[in-house]
């Protein structure tokens, strides 16, 4: 069971695959760390001794930063674009998307559910009053 920066690469994975579960390092980074530290691709991570994967935490401690620290420096940077106002902290703070995409038909997963905004029918309109008319009046001699 190797563990690198607090996440378990599981055993039977490849080396090039099991890398890839550490928050930063994508398929292409994972190929570049195990060719500088001169492995195999193939290995399965059971396979791998402990000499190969100091070479890889060494090698990924130097170059690249991943996990709490990428996600974090990554949180400063959104947080500084909030705090000077510039168009992408606005957007951030409004819960828009930030790199220019359309937002009058699309972008439903970032804005969320659709919420109906707009005249409603006198029909409509009478029956929400009397909704709320009852719950008032059934609320009130609760309280006393």
């Amino acid at each position: 069971m190797a563990r690198i920066h607090g996440v378990v690469l599981p055993d039977q994975k490849q080396v090039v695959y099991a890398l890839t579960l550490l928050y930063g390092i994508g398929f292409t980074v994972s190929k570049k760390i195990l060719a500088q530290a001169k492995i195999s691709e193939a290995i399965p991570v059971g396979k791998l001794s402990e000499d190969e994967l100091k070479r890889i935490i060494s090698i990924i401690d130097k170059e690249y930063s991943v996990e709490g620290d990428l996600r974090s420096e990554l949180n400063t940077n959104i947080k500084t674009l909030k705090d000077i106002g510039s168009y992408r902290g606005i957007r951030h703070i409004r819960n828009l998307p930030t790199r220019g995409q359309r937002t009058r038909s699309n972008a439903r997963t970032k804005r969320g559910k659709r919420k109906t905004v707009g005249a409603l029918k006198k029909e409509a309109w009478s029956k929400m009053e009397q909704t709320a008319q009852k719950t008032a009046a059934a609320a009130k001699p609760a309280s006393k």
